[in-house]
């Protein structure tokens, strides 16, 4: 058995002479980058991207008027904001923004389309072959998942991974958009949060997060996919145009946001509580509060600035990614045409 000489030696070639075969790591790369999943990602990732850059200001505004910071009124906080910081102000903790929201679009979009889709494979199986049965002894208790609806599922599944995988950076976008001079960037937020509350502190208010997420993203994502396939069907259409899709994530946004917005105020105050001093212990005590110093329509609070920026911010990242898309599986659906 002759090996290659030196001057012509080459990996593949001595696995080849000694009897074995090297994996293809090139080609297993190759493969991931190209899968569908992947550039589902990279257009979630990409659309929030985007979306961000455009909108930090409405965001910085709506942050305050939650929290109760400044004034109660969009104008009067815009002003506020301009005289004390300039107008870099209105992008204060726009890195941090920036770094949290190309993950958190990338996993929540992405797990949206994966689950979605394995969902309806896993109901056409259902169909066939039955749905999932558990027996106990002589009891036996069969689950009618064909019922459930995959849009639904995909929903809440993407806003609790989009969650779980990203609350630390909003809670530290969160101190650097209400209390600048304390934390003045990122490196000395998570150092401070991390040395005065530990891990915990980096996941405060996450249970109130999560019970607020998942009727958010739940509804979120079945309003959209429900009004773009009725629409779609409607006007017998097999694509929407930029604007269509402008305005249908528009009003799913709007939609959501209503649904849950108090939750979402008294995640805030978990979040920022200990900045003013005051810290409730939970998400009911946070409710309670708001209500008794502010009454019922304390629970919405911001909610007309909230609208401003979930509005546009919806739309437009639902407008960015279904565009990311069309370019990146460009080469997929011309292989299944």
């Amino acid at each position: 058995m002759a090996l290659p000489k030196d001057d012509d030696l080459d990996a593949g070639k001595v696995a080849e002479v000694l009897g074995f075969r090297l994996p293809d790591v090139e080609g297993a790369v190759r493969a991931f980058f190209r899968s569908r999943e992947v550039r589902e990602f990279a257009s979630g990732a990409l659309a929030g991207a985007m979306s961000k850059a455009v909108l930090a200001p409405l965001e910085t505004i709506r942050t305050r008027m939650v929290v109760g910071v400044g004034s109660r009124h969009i104008g009067g906080s815009f002003v506020e904001i301009i005289e004390q910081n300039g107008w870099q102000g209105l992008w204060a903790g726009n890195t941090i923004n920036m770094i949290r929201i190309i993950p958190t679009q990338a996993i929540e979009l992405g797990t949206f389309e994966c689950v979605k889709r394995r969902m309806a494979e896993a109901q056409e199986k259902w169909k066939e072959d039955g749905c999932p049965k558990i027996q106990v002894g002589k009891l036996k208790i069969e689950f009618p998942l064909q019922f459930v609806s995959p849009v639904a599922v995909a929903g809440a599944a993407a806003g609790i991974a989009g969650t779980l995988m990203c609350h630390p950076l909003e809670v530290i976008k969160d101190r650097l958009t209400i209390n600048r001079e304390a934390y003045p960037s990122i490196s000395i937020a998570f150092s401070k949060i991390y040395r005065t509350d530990g891990i915990g502190g980096l996941y405060a208010g996450l249970c109130p997060t999560l019970i607020g997420m998942l009727p958010y993203s739940t509804c979120y994502y079945f309003m959209y996919d429900t009004i773009k396939t009725s629409y779609c069907r409607l006007h017998k259409k097999t694509s929407l145009t930029r604007p269509e899709l402008l305005a249908i994530g528009a009003l799913s946004g709007l939609t959501a946001s209503t649904i849950s917005f108090p939750l979402e105020v008294a995640r805030k105050r978990l979040m920022v509580g200990a900045l003013q001093g005051k810290c409730p212990p939970h998400m009911i005590a946070a409710l309670a509060e708001v209500i008794q110093e502010e009454g019922i329509q304390g629970l919405y609070r911001g909610w007309g600035a909230s609208c401003l920026k979930v509005m546009p911010n919806s739309g437009i990242t639902w407008m960015f990614y279904e565009a990311w898309k069309d370019i990146l599986l460009a080469d997929k659906d011309k292989r299944k045409a």
